[in-house]
């Protein structure tokens, strides 16, 4: 196993606590002051949800499926609270990050798949 993967075993938790308060804070920060990043926006979305969920779906605490739907929850409150802080809400926002959840739950499956071969061969 690589360093990176033992890292994000031994501190999912805290990686993933990380990981959500900067996607809040630059969630909601006002939009003025955003620097121009390259990218579109919606793989922005997909990237930064696929990351946060990545530890969690590695690790597999018990009811982890449970902080999937909590994340969810929280992106869809996001959106709803960007407009009040001079933001965009907008749903497809919440769809990419859907989609990126689900995109790192997937790519923590392929690693455990690939794991599991190289330990037994």
């Amino acid at each position: 196993m690589s360093f990176f993967l033992f890292f994000i075993r031994k501190y999912w938790l805290t990686c993933t606590i990380t990981l959500l308060v900067a996607i809040t804070a630059l969630s909601l920060w006002p939009n003025e002051s955003l620097p121009s990043v390259p990218g579109g926006d919606k793989i922005h979305h997909l990237i930064a949800y696929a990351a946060l969920i990545f530890p969690v779906a590695l690790r597999r605490p018990k009811s982890w499926y449970l902080i999937v739907v909590l994340f969810i929850a929280c992106s869809g409150l996001i959106e709803l609270v960007q407009p009040f802080v001079n933001r965009y809400g907008e749903w497809l926002d919440l769809a990419a990050n859907i989609i990126g959840l689900v995109c790192g739950v997937l790519l923590a499956e392929a690693v455990r798949r690939r794991e599991a071969v190289a330990e037994r061969e």
